[in-house]
């Protein structure tokens, strides 16, 4: 039959396409020397875009390397990163200088950031007062990254909490910036307090 044929030859509806993930910018930011660089390539999908420059003679007067004497470069504008959360998030990730003189950067990193790690070294958590100082005045949410040098962490989270005078929605976490899977934990509990944050304030 005519009609049959014409339903046989008729084209099938192409397939939609699938949605593009979303994307969202995350900062990795804290003290000189606290992992930042080492966390970003850790949990990268891509190989990271570094600026790291090799320390000379001429920052010793600017660059405090106590507790870090082993460190041969430093990271001079931004690292980036990208890693998958599932199929449907994307994550952007922006490593800050850690540098004082090079914290006039940060400002245009925290453009469209929706939230950030601070990565501490317990060794030195003064260095990175700055930055959990950056993000509190900004209204920027972030989490606490307690970086465990040589895979030790010496100190509970609650204990780092309070010495940090990090208010109970903070969270603290322990992690290694060397193992990928403990720096995609981090991030995941970062993106959940962001959803959770989310979803009270649509509530409201």
């Amino acid at each position: 039959m005519a009609g049959s044929d014409r339903a046989a030859e008729a084209p099938t509806a192409p397939a939609s396409p699938a949605a593009a993930p979303d994307a969202v910018k995350i900062l990795i930011a804290g003290g000189f020397g606290v992992g930042k660089t080492t966390m970003v390539g850790s949990v990268s999908e891509i190989a990271p875009l570094r600026t790291e420059e090799p320390l000379t003679a001429a920052g010793l007067d600017v660059d405090d390397l106590a507790g870090i004497a082993e460190k041969r470069a430093t990271t001079v504008a931004l690292d980036f990163g990208r890693i998958g959360i599932g199929r449907e998030l994307v994550l952007y990730l922006f490593g800050t200088p850690g540098q004082q003189r090079f914290w006039f950067m940060w400002n245009d990193l925290a453009i469209g950031a929706l939230g950030a790690v601070v990565l501490i070294d317990v060794r030195r958590p003064e260095s990175s007062f700055a930055a959990i100082d950056f993000f509190e005045r900004r209204g920027i949410p972030f989490v606490v990254g307690v970086n465990g040098f040589h895979g030790r962490h010496p100190y509970p989270a609650e204990e780092i909490r309070e010495a940090l005078a990090l208010p109970e929605h903070v969270q603290v976490l322990l992690c290694d910036a060397r193992e990928r899977t403990s720096c995609r934990d981090v991030l995941i509990a970062l993106i959940d307090q962001l959803i959770d944050a989310a979803a009270g304030a649509a509530a409201s």
